[in-house]
């Protein structure tokens, strides 16, 4: 149902905000302002997106948890998708999760309401195709002659190369 409400809520607020905005500045300069903040957001979620990415590759070189970081690439991606929605709204909550210390206090508050049972990281290395770690290349078989054999009047058959 909150959802719902949500999905409601956010076009009604945008559409609210246009009217205000536009009727104080009028219509140009609200839609250079829309404009603005698509091409100044998606500047910022690049250079923030490729700081969560560095801190994830770090969290995984170190095999530390990698949550913080997937969190913070998460809400920097959703940013991205406020920012690129036009309105002021989403503008706003946009560019709130672009600031670090915002990010962190959502962290802490999802935190505190989940708890992770078992957290494991496998450091072994994949075998190559078909190699089985710790087992040596030898393949025990039986096989079979299939060499072809001449028909019962001595010729080859057309199959065969003779």
């Amino acid at each position: 149902m909150w959802l719902f409400a949500l999905f409601l809520a956010v076009p009604l607020i945008e559409i609210a905000l246009f009217i205000q905005i536009g009727g104080w500045i009028g219509l140009f300069p609200t839609l250079g302002v829309v404009v603005l903040t698509a091409i100044l957001g998606t500047f910022l979620v690049r250079s923030q997106g490729a700081q969560a990415l560095n801190g994830l590759r770090g969290a995984m070189a170190d095999l530390r948890d990698p949550t913080d970081a997937l969190a913070h690439g998460a809400m920097i991606l959703f940013s991205g998708a406020l920012l690129l929605t036009p309105g002021f709204f989403t503008d706003a909550v946009g560019f709130a999760l672009l600031i670090p210390g915002v990010r962190q206090a959502i962290i802490r508050r999802v935190r505190a309401r989940i708890t992770v049972a078992e957290f494991e990281y496998n450091t072994t290395r994949a075998a190559p195709h078909g190699a089985h770690p710790g087992r040596n290349d030898v393949i025990d078989g039986d096989f079979e002659d299939v060499t072809p054999r001449p028909r019962g009047d001595g010729k080859p058959s057309g199959w065969t190369q003779h």
